[in-house]
């Protein structure tokens, strides 16, 4: 037996679950400015068996964010019962990502048109580790939420 317990090496990717696959690639890919890598498409016991979702039909897009983290987002083809999420930031099971901007305003005016809102309004941490930092979050049209984080030494321009 080692006596080296069984240790994570590295995170690889979030996947996020979309209604619109083609809708979420453009606004990951053209809005955001991530490197799309490549598609996929599973189905059979291979999605069944690595998801645990009788049936599954997968269409997947996984993409490179500056730094190297991936993105994988994912339409479910079948079954046909999925059910849209409603979950909100003080829900159990949410789930969020956090993005570091150089301009956060410029950034909320961007995604404004793709469909994105934010949910809140963009607020500088006071204290604790983040302290400095412009944050707020934002959402899309399925739910997904996405925390933009802009660091205390990024210039900010007036616009």
């Amino acid at each position: 037996m080692s006596k080296n317990p069984c240790r994570i090496i590295s995170a690889d990717h979030t996947g996020i679950t979309v209604s619109n696959l083609e809708r979420s690639l453009a606004f990951w890919r053209d809005v955001l400015g991530f490197e799309f890598s490549h598609t996929a498409h599973q189905k059979g016991e291979l999605a069944q068996d690595i998801t645990g979702v009788e049936g599954a039909e997968i269409k997947l897009a996984v993409l490179k964010a500056p730094g190297g983290h991936k993105i994988e987002l994912l339409e479910y083809l079948a079954p046909a019962d999925r059910k849209p999420g409603n979950l909100r930031p003080c829900d159990v099971g949410f789930v969020h990502i956090a993005l570091l901007v150089d301009d956060l305003e410029r950034m909320l005016h961007k995604i404004a048109a793709s469909g994105w809102k934010a949910a809140g309004k963009p607020q500088t941490l006071k204290v604790g580790p983040n302290a400095g930092k412009r944050v707020v979050y934002v959402r899309d049209p399925d739910g997904t939420t996405i925390e933009f984080m802009q660091p205390p030494d990024q210039r900010v321009d007036s616009h």
